[in-house]
């Protein structure tokens, strides 16, 4: 038998993993880096492997085999079956004595929480929420894009702001300066120009993205067309908040709201103020933070949650990520 250590946290977005291995304390013993994890795109098991290598470099630093308790985090878990087949996944790799398969962005709600009691609402490629109470009780959405009812995220912001700007330079919509920024991004000086290298894959649809902060930008500029999107995705996300609070009869109690992903993160002034005021009308009790902590974080602290260890061993782990 190899030694073995308190809980393994794993944080896996669809960009990078990060995972900790902590002492039944919370010391953190040891910690890993990885890939994107994205099982949709390449399967659950290589998808795993991925998060194997960041596993087996922290273990290795830790001079440990194995946990008593595995707290993923993990991206692309958007249904129960989907978490149950991840946790079965991991469960076979014999990581830990008990495994906990959650979407990633409970990692970022407990990152910005005291106790597991909050909402998160995350914006980054796409947009997300989720609530928990201290019983267990959580609120959750698919969050799977237009199919699940969700508008916005980073994706659904550029790909919005295009729209406005091709219809506004061929005459099927009002003008707007998106129909000259976002071309002007990519050195283009036409929409029409910017649409045909989209389309014949000049430039990398990865890159789409960066067309998000132009919007913003724009919107900054004091552009109509580009402030109405910035209002609108204040109201998604306030939307969402709303109706994860109401599902967890937390409305009526002070309740952490957290806010997190790139795009709430980048702190843009209008959406910022739109999203306060709106939560002060609707969620008076609410109160609205920006999370900057390290998700896995809250990975970690969702595991010395469920290990039942004391708060000091909480403080311990949110010392090292904060301090």
């Amino acid at each position: 038998m190899g030694m073995t250590a308190g809980v393994l946290a794993v944080d896996a977005g669809n960009s990078k993993t990060d995972v900790a291995v902590l002492a039944a304390d919370g010391t953190v013993l040891a910690t890993g880096r990885g890939g994107g994890f994205r099982p949709p795109a390449v399967g659950v098991e290589t998808a795993v492997d991925a998060l194997a290598e960041a596993v087996a470099e922290a273990f290795t630093a830790a001079g440990i085999t194995s946990v008593d308790h595995v707290s993923a985090c993990l991206a692309n878990a958007d249904f129960p079956v989907e978490e149950e087949q991840l946790a079965a996944a991991l469960h076979a790799r014999a990581w830990g004595t008990t495994v906990e398969v959650r979407n990633d962005t409970f990692a970022i709600l407990r990152a910005g929480i005291t106790e597991p009691r909050g909402v998160a609402v995350v914006c980054g490629a796409g947009i997300n929420c989720v609530g928990m109470r201290p019983d267990g009780r959580t609120a959750r959405f698919p969050a799977l894009g237009r199919i699940s009812g969700d508008w916005g995220g980073g994706w659904g912001l550029a790909e919005e702001a295009l729209w406005h700007a091709a219809r506004a330079e061929d005459g099927r919509g009002g003008p707007t300066a998106l129909s000259r920024t976002l071309p002007s991004h990519f050195g283009h000086a036409t929409m029409l120009a910017l649409i045909e290298a989209l389309h014949l894959e000049h430039i990398p649809p990865a890159r789409r993205h960066e067309l998000t902060p132009v919007l913003f930008a724009t919107a900054a500029d004091g552009d109509p067309v580009a402030r109405s999107l910035v209002d609108r995705l204040a109201e998604e996300v306030v939307t969402m908040a709303t109706v994860a609070l109401t599902r967890l009869d937390l409305l009526t109690e002070e309740t952490p709201v957290l806010l997190g992903g790139g795009v709430l993160a980048a702190r843009h002034p209008q959406l910022d103020d739109g999203i306060r005021d709106l939560l002060a009308a609707r969620a008076p009790k609410a109160v609205p933070q920006v999370v900057t902590a390290s998700p896995v974080l809250g990975a970690a602290l969702l595991g010395l949650d469920a290990t039942g260890a004391p708060m000091e061993a909480h403080a311990r782990t949110r010392a090292y990520y904060e301090g």
